[in-house]
């Protein structure tokens, strides 16, 4: 399958960055948006990069998946949380050989997905960068972009999805999409947790306050132990790796911390509810993920 055009559902920081970077390298994207969607239209997309800052002057976006109509691959980057709206922004975006890429946080997401459009269409992807939406329209990419992708399900795009980024975007593709899903929740669980229950602090001040970098690395081997439970071997070392390639990005703002501090809404379910769940399912016990997740359950109720 050739895939000639694009829609990205989503376009906050994730979503525009990676979308702006296909459209940079000479792809046909559309950007589906909503409360940016004036700001945009008028003054496109605005990227200051560690990569090196680039601009998509006049982009094409549209505020209704129906006026942007049938793609070959729909890239969803928006939150968890607003996938209940999935059938319905999604299904005006598919003819019958459309592929689905979700680039969201957490576990879920690739099933959901697959139980609306069905199975054979949904592509999995893991992202790591340092990435925050400064205000509409305007991406700060401070560090990384690697992509991890892989499948299900066999679809046979795989390989021309990777090639959409062309040299601006390194991407690997995996055999074991589970297992990558889990190495990215090795970092997710406890930084964006611990930053939104020690107050909706950064990485650079959650691992300064003493006894946090031990409490991270601990519910790192949470982590660790669920995943194995579930056949997929993640080593010692990739856990205080993923600590101290940490440290050197300064007082980064991880996204749920952010939507934190902003009053948005936290995708608990996806990053930390689900993961427990099958944790526990295969009898791991894994008290410091449970607590997070309780934890953050109700502060997300309390607004």
């Amino acid at each position: 399958m050739k895939i000639g055009s694009i829609a990205i559902v989503g376009a906050g920081a994730v979503g525009s960055y990676y979308g702006c970077r296909i459209a940079q390298a000479g792809h046909e994207v559309r950007f589906l948006l909503r409360s940016d969607y004036e700001v945009v239209r008028e003054k496109g997309f605005v990227l200051e990069s560690s990569a090196g800052d680039f601009q998509i002057a006049e982009p094409a976006v549209f505020r209704d998946s129906t006026e942007l109509g049938p793609v070959d691959l729909v890239i969803v980057a928006w939150k968890a949380t607003a996938n209940a709206h999935a059938e319905e922004v999604i299904a005006p975006l598919l003819h019958e050989e459309t592929r689905i890429l979700t680039l969201q946080n957490g576990l879920g997401n690739v099933e959901l997905l697959e139980g609306l459009f069905g199975r054979g269409r949904v592509l999995g992807g893991i992202c790591f960068v340092c990435i925050n939406r400064l205000a509409a329209g305007h991406i700060s990419h401070t560090g990384g972009g690697l992509v991890t992708i892989g499948e299900p399900a066999e679809t046979g795009v795989l390989q021309e999805v990777a090639s959409l980024f062309g040299d601006l975007v390194e991407m690997t593709v995996v055999d074991d999409l589970a297992l990558a899903q889990w190495r990215k929740l090795v970092w997710n669980i406890p930084f964006n947790g611990l930053c939104v229950t020690e107050g909706g602090i950064d990485t650079e001040e959650l691992l300064s306050r003493p006894g946090k970098e031990g409490e991270v690395l601990a519910t790192m081997k949470e982590v660790q132990l669920a995943a194995r439970a579930l056949g997929h071997e993640i080593p010692d070392d990739f856990l205080s790796n993923q600590i101290e390639r940490t440290k050197p990005m300064g007082p980064y703002k991880p996204s749920s911390m952010l939507d934190y501090v902003n009053g948005h809404p936290l995708e608990v379910e996806a990053i930390w509810g689900e993961p427990m769940r099958r944790a526990e399912k295969a009898g791991v016990a894994v008290p410091r993920i449970s607590a997070l997740y309780h934890r953050i359950l109700e502060l997300d109720r309390q607004r």
